[in-house]
């Protein structure tokens, strides 16, 4: 038996969740699992006042004083607030230095559960382990919801039951696998 996988068709085009949905409907209870908020030192809070939503460190208007004094690369991720209008920038699990992710209206990063919000765990799963290892395991995790789109595709394919998909093919390349 010859299968071919077919690429979803996407689930979320013109229809996107932005940051500020995800985060606020429904609101996260204060006593939630893994909501616990972050102390920032004052400098820090005085840098992300300069900073709008959706800026960073290096595109916002700071002042020399608050500016960060790094040479080489310039991640966007550093000091980078969300921005409420539109679907969340990529949350990675390492790091430190800025890279936490930031609220676009609050001057503090992103607490766990915000993060896993984002990554589409539901409310009521539990990471184990300090604060900085749920951090981790937020930002390595493939999106539960994007895990249910794939395997459900993969689990149609092998039943031979059509779903709504896409060429596999971007600019000539060839995205995925034909055949498994």
């Amino acid at each position: 038996m010859n299968l071919k996988f077919q690429v979803p068709a996407p689930t979320t085009f013109r229809k996107h969740k932005t940051a500020k949905e995800a985060l606020e409907n429904p609101p996260i209870s204060k006593d939630a699992p893994n909501n616990e908020i972050t102390s920032q030192s004052q400098v820090v809070i005085e840098r992300l006042k300069f900073i709008r939503p959706g800026q960073n460190a290096w595109t916002a208007d700071i002042p020399d004083n608050l500016r960060l004094n790094v040479r080489g690369a310039k991640l966007s991720q550093i000091y980078r607030r969300l921005d409420p209008d539109k679907p969340s920038y990529t949350l990675t699990g390492s790091g430190g230095g800025g890279t936490h992710g930031y609220h676009w209206e609050e001057p503090r990063a992103l607490t766990n559960r915000e993060r896993a919000r984002i990554q589409t765990f539901p409310d009521n799963f539990i990471f184990e382990g300090s604060k900085e290892s749920a951090r981790k395991q937020i930002g390595m995790a493939v999106p539960p919801r994007l895990s249910e789109i794939i395997f459900t595709a993969v689990l149609k394919t092998i039943a031979g039951i059509e779903y709504e998909n896409i060429s596999p093919h971007y600019g000539g390349q060839l995205l995925f696998f034909e055949n498994f």
